[in-house]
């Protein structure tokens, strides 16, 4: 075109194409409404609506991330390429869309693309908003609350599974997990190793004991945690939190598991017993020490003398011998101790005390080893066997004597006189 002097028309700077401008004010009614529709309706929010809004986000976003698809978006909306626009139905699927951008969007779902890595572990994403979601689990944000308990969560899908325990509306793939627990069922299995597992977050959980992986850093200090429960847990180490009390005496405990252990204090529940004889034990810490009175093992060795003890506490006592420590002293014959049980023994030979009491006669003892020893002359039980041959014996010390029949020891032998 030519001005009326003939001249060429100076060249005008090209406005945004109408279909830009449209698609972009349609992205933002979107993100508004789903905005507004967040505060009023945080759980009976549509599944398709939230998609939408978390696409919508991914979307305003993307431009920044490629620029060579971004000036093949930019060719489509350039009113001179609109004969040449690329089509908006995948080929993969078929699956068609409104705009190129979201087209570009969906093909990550078949080329298996994750751009969108995360910065505090090795894990990446193909959303965005899936990466934003796997950010709470590093930064414990739980932006989702259910307003009949007050729970919060850190995604929607886990506030919906919520609210069906209000509403009674359990899954089904909830009534499946929990047949398991009856079938022993373990459909899940590492291909590291031959476990199995009834459901599939155990087995990752699981499998990063194959890879070292670690997720969840404490922010307090440098350690790594491979479950974010294990991770809660240490934190209170830092904060001294200890949410978990004892409804039977006033103390409190960081872990649920340290709780249960000491409710057996009250309960008095021993579940785990000893396959060689019949004891049983309220925490595994005390089977396995048990376990050494039959294995004759003793781990914890004496850098200054030869002895071994089965427990970390016995050579701590035994220490004091080398160091001459005696922390614990008598008020009625001066006598020290290393150890307070030790003292409170030796008390009893000043009050006489026998709080061992044997109920199948009416003797009693001032000590509980006394007692038994004493309860085996009832029962028959000779616990303590000769290697050398078949004999059992009721108490270690006729076991020691007879062991040197054996090895020709006479530690005690006459001197006839002249």
């Amino acid at each position: 075109m030519t001005d009326k002097g003939g001249g060429p028309e100076p060249q005008q700077i090209k406005e945004e194409p109408e279909d830009f401008k449209q698609e972009t004010e349609t992205l933002m009614e979107i993100l508004t409404y789903e905005e507004n529709e967040n505060k009023e309706l945080c759980i009976s929010q549509d599944e398709e609506q939230l998609e939408l809004k978390q696409e919508t986000d991914t979307l305003m976003e993307i431009p920044t991330y490629e620029e060579k698809e971004n000036s093949e978006a930019d060719k489509e909306r350039d009113p001179q390429n609109r004969e040449q626009r690329i089509p908006r139905d995948c080929k993969e699927c078929g699956k068609s869309f409104g705009y190129f951008s979201q087209l570009k969007f969906h093909m990550r779902f078949h080329t298996k693309g994750k751009p969108f890595a995360c910065m505090k572990c090795t894990q990446s994403f193909s959303k965005l908003t899936n990466l934003k979601s796997h950010m709470r689990t590093h930064t414990g944000e739980k932006p989702f609350s259910c307003k009949e308990c007050g729970r919060s969560n850190s995604r929607i899908n886990g506030l919906k599974k919520h609210m069906r325990t209000h509403t009674g509306k359990n899954h089904i793939s909830h009534l499946k997990r929990h047949m398991r627990t009856h079938t022993g069922e373990k459909p899940f299995s590492c291909k590291g190793c031959d476990k199995s597992f009834s459901r599939i977050y155990s087995l990752k959980t699981h499998m990063r004991s194959h890879t070292g992986e670690k997720p969840f850093s404490c922010k307090g200090c440098d350690k790594r945690f491979s479950r974010i429960y294990s991770l809660k847990a240490h934190m209170r180490t830092h904060t001294g939190e200890k949410p978990f009390s004892c409804k039977e005496c006033d103390t409190s405990f960081r872990d649920v598991s340290n709780l249960k252990r000491h409710m057996r204090i009250h309960t008095g529940e021993k579940p785990f017993s000893c396959t060689e004889c019949d004891k049983r034990f309220g925490q595994i810490s005390g089977l396995k020490i048990h376990m050494r009175t039959h294995t004759r093992e003793k781990p914890f060795s004496c850098k200054e003398c030869d002895k071994s003890f089965s427990q970390g506490s016995h050579l701590n006592s035994h220490m004091r011998i080398h160091t001459g420590e005696n922390l614990f002293s008598c008020a009625e014959c001066y006598i020290s101790f290393s150890r307070i049980s030790y003292l409170k023994r030796h008390m009893r030979t000043h009050t006489g005390e026998k709080p061992f009491p044997c109920k199948e006669c009416d003797k009693s003892f001032s000590r509980i080893y006394n007692l038994k020893t004493h309860m085996r002359t009832h029962t028959g039980e000779k616990p303590f066997s000769c290697k050398e041959c078949n004999t059992s014996f009721s108490d270690t010390s006729n076991l020691k004597k007879h062991m040197r029949t054996h090895a020709g020891e006479r530690p005690f032998s006459y001197k006839k006189c002249d």
